[in-house]
């Protein structure tokens, strides 16, 4: 398996190399040569796995169809090392809650960090450590996160051999649970930038350190935010568990399932995209969107219009207050037939020169909810405290401010017959303010994770330049 740039780079490079490069040497983002498709039988097959021998297996069954430059007893090693009870709490690793008839919750935030990154971020710290060993080589890991990425790296990073992070995050702007599991982090090889501005202002950091391939490769700078193929890959797999779940029983319907996915950043219902093209039996893909509602506008209309730093708000699902959504470019080259130039003018020219494009009138665009699923919706706060509410009032269960804004946008497009799962993005404690104003009392706190806020913490605040963040990184750099 090879993989191209969505900007047309001419390189075709295998899934290693790209694991450690992160963007394309023209800015874009790799994706395969093409996406493996699986027919029926194997379907068939891979439910079998994942009901007798579990998550892990059907993870080295997907993540085998991208990784042919891994030996195969190595990957399954690494799969069932990863994706454990012990790291997980439950057998499942990411069981369904049933709310009702036909709508469901995916637990996807059991692991160490208690968010939905933790599924990918954990093989991507096993993965690391594998091909930098293979290598003898070390990584200086550069990374953005609006909450939730960041701990999750640093989690699955720490300890690891080789490997050193850098994490910007937007200063005062996530909550305080999350500052307090990031920041409290005292490792050597870990080092949190908080960055005066907003997520977008961090992400544009990476990209600019990225987008400089002398400084690139003389410290060996490497991501771990979802424009690394690697992290959204491993996402892929929990779609195939949750339709394998929500596809039997009473509810199977006509063998169909819909997904409902928070969406900031694009990464995680860009998943659900690459499993819908492997073959993967889904109705629709329901983006939900807070305030920031960048991509729920491009589904409405077919105009993507980005928004300033300047407005972009904090809001109460703090970790999808972004304006710029990385991996939508991947979506894009798959919705313009692959043609990287015409994915390149948008994002280089189109979007510097004015701030938007248009595909409203593209033949594709007007087909692409048949084709590709893409529905979306908005969610605010509003709306968050009354699903809050109306979950925990029906059904006894507390949901964060991400999900409920799943939820929400979810309902929207239930259809009798195919059942609807809501992606679980983070477990309530994390936005405990929140579901306080909305209930009345604070939700429970996971054992292990009492009094983080009042911990130690190590951080270095800085403005918004790269040319700053390249001077960190050359200090403190492994070598």
């Amino acid at each position: 398996m090879l993989y191209v740039s969505t900007r047309g780079h001419a390189d075709r490079k295998r899934f290693c190399e790209i694991l450690l490069e992160g963007l394309a040497p023209d800015g874009g983002l790799y994706l395969p040569e093409h996406y493996p498709r699986i027919d029926a039988a194997t379907l068939t097959r891979w439910r079998v796995v994942y009901e007798t021998a579990g998550y892990a297996d059907l993870a080295f069954e997907v993540l085998s169809l991208y990784i042919d430059d891994i030996p195969a007893d190595d990957l399954r090693v690494m799969c069932r090392k990863t994706y454990t009870a012990a790291v997980f709490g439950t057998p499942e690793i990411v069981p369904l809650k049933k709310l009702e008839a036909g709508l469901y919750l995916q637990a996807l935030s059991n692991g160490p960090t208690l968010a939905f990154k933790d599924m990918a971020m954990q093989l991507l710290g096993n993965l690391f450590e594998y091909e930098l060993g293979r290598r003898s080589e070390q990584l200086n890991i550069l990374g953005a996160t609006s909450g939730d990425t960041g701990s999750a790296a640093e989690y699955a990073m720490r300890g690891k051999k080789g490997v050193r992070v850098f994490m910007t995050s937007p200063n005062g702007r996530m909550s305080p649970f999350q500052q307090a599991q990031m920041f409290s982090l005292l490792d050597e090889n870990i080092h949190n930038i908080a960055v005066d501005g907003v997520f977008d202002d961090c992400q544009d950091m990476v990209k600019a350190v990225s987008n400089d391939l002398a400084f690139k490769r003389q410290y060996k700078i490497g991501t771990v935010n979802s424009i690394n193929w690697a992290r959204l890959l491993a996402q892929v797999v929990y779609y195939f568990a949750g339709y394998f779940q929500a596809s039997r029983g009473a509810d199977a319907g006509g063998g169909r399932v819909s997904f409902s996915v928070p969406s900031g950043n694009f990464g995680n219902v860009c998943a659900g995209h690459v499993a819908r093209m492997m073959g993967l039996p889904i109705d629709q893909l329901v983006g939900a969107t807070n305030e920031h509602d960048v991509l729920d506008e491009f589904f409405r209309t077919g105009v993507y219009r980005v928004r300033a730093g300047a407005d972009t708000h904090e809001t109460s699902s703090p970790s999808m207050d972004i304006s710029k959504a990385s991996n939508f470019e991947r979506f894009v080259f798959d919705l313009l037939g692959r043609d990287g130039q015409q994915v390149k003018d948008l994002f280089e020219r189109q979007l510097g020169a004015q701030g938007f494009f248009d595909l409203s009138a593209l033949p594709a665009f007007k087909t692409a909810r048949a084709q590709y699923g893409f529905v979306s919706g908005r969610s605010t706060h509003a709306d968050r405290l009354q699903t809050i509410r109306d979950t925990f009032g029906r059904f006894g269960v507390i949901i964060d401010t991400h999900t409920a804004d799943g939820l929400k946008v979810a309902r929207e497009y239930l259809s009798a017959g195919t059942p609807m799962v809501v992606l679980e993005t983070a477990l309530p404690i994390k936005f405990a303010a929140t579901i306080e104003e909305a209930l009345g009392r604070p939700p429970e706190r996971p054992p292990g994770f009492e009094g983080m806020e009042a911990l130690p913490r190590k951080v270095t605040v800085m403005a918004a330049d790269a040319s700053l963040i390249k001077a960190y990184i050359a200090q403190h750099a492994a070598a």
